[in-house]
């Protein structure tokens, strides 16, 4: 299934998207949140697409992020060795990891808004995995049991405040829309080997990033497992793995976005995104 979230922002309602049409299953599912995923929610989903009449939405004017949002936003540092390299990092022995805001949720195809002062606002296309059940010490063998499914991140950050501020990495992730999610939420079973997946990323048509998830240091298992040592991942949680190399702090001189600036991405059966740059005004 593929699990979208479509209206005004705070105001989605749960839709479901089925060979490029929307339906609306908000009679069956409050949200696509902690509660709908601990309560078995799919597999409830899933019975009801296969017995019930859905009514079909036209096209939506807006798609939000394809979760509520989660308890938390986890997210892998330096997980492709190219993008360490390009940054003049280590390539880690364990997983790095750092958190972005939930208040940085965002729908696939909103406005990035560059933060008043910025001037190293960067993109980063990610695999990002939603977690379907509570999860606490995993062993990699179990883990997959433990995802719902996958989704297309684009891990903004802004590069001053992430490394040059002091303090860790957060502060440069956390920004407002900086974590837009979508459009879809796709469940595992969609997907037959989350590690082949080739991704892309252009700005203002210009190809930055290309690259495959079999090129991931740490993969999908190894990385909830990892987490799940160290917290307690809750239904809907979501965990971004990282991205591979053509950011725009590796450039020489680095590149970075400005308002007017159109940001596109996508994955392989995850869907595309595309975001507008524009400055922060109240």
């Amino acid at each position: 299934m593929q699990l979208v979230r479509i209206g005004a922002f705070e105001q989605e309602k749960p839709a479901l998207l089925i060979n490029g049409d929307y339906f609306d299953v908000s009679a069956h599912v409050v949200d696509y949140n902690e509660a709908f995923f601990a309560q078995d929610g799919l597999a409830k989903l899933a019975h009801v697409v296969a017995t019930k009449d859905l009514p079909k939405i036209e096209k939506p004017a807006r798609i939000g992020s394809c979760v509520a949002r989660p308890s938390k936003i986890i997210c892998v540092g330096l997980n492709y060795a190219d993008h360490a390299r390009e940054t003049g990092a280590e390539i880690p022995s364990e997983p790095i990891l750092f958190f972005k805001s939930t208040t940085a949720l965002s729908g696939p195809n909103d406005a990035v808004i560059i933060p008043r002062g910025s001037t190293k606002t960067d993109w980063e296309v990610e695999l990002a995995i939603v977690i379907g059940k509570k999860a606490q010490y995993v062993t990699e063998s179990e883990a997959y049991d433990y995802v719902a499914g996958y989704c297309l991140h684009n891990d903004y950050s802004e590069r001053e405040y992430q490394l040059e501020r002091g303090g860790n990495w957060s502060k440069g992730k956390g920004c407002d829309t900086f974590a837009p999610l979508g459009p879809a939420l796709v469940t595992k079973d969609e997907i037959s080997d989350v590690h082949n997946l080739n991704m892309w990323l252009d700005v203002n048509g210009k190809r930055f990033q290309t690259s495959n998830t079999n090129q991931l240091i740490f993969n999908v298992p190894q990385v909830v497992s990892y987490i799940s040592q160290f917290m307690t991942l809750l239904p809907g949680d979501v965990i971004s793995t990282g991205t591979p190399h053509g950011v725009g702090l590796g450039f020489k001189p680095p590149i970075y976005l400005q308002a007017g600036d159109v940001v596109t991405l996508g994955m392989d059966g995850l869907g595309e995104q595309k975001q507008q740059a524009v400055a922060y005004s109240k």
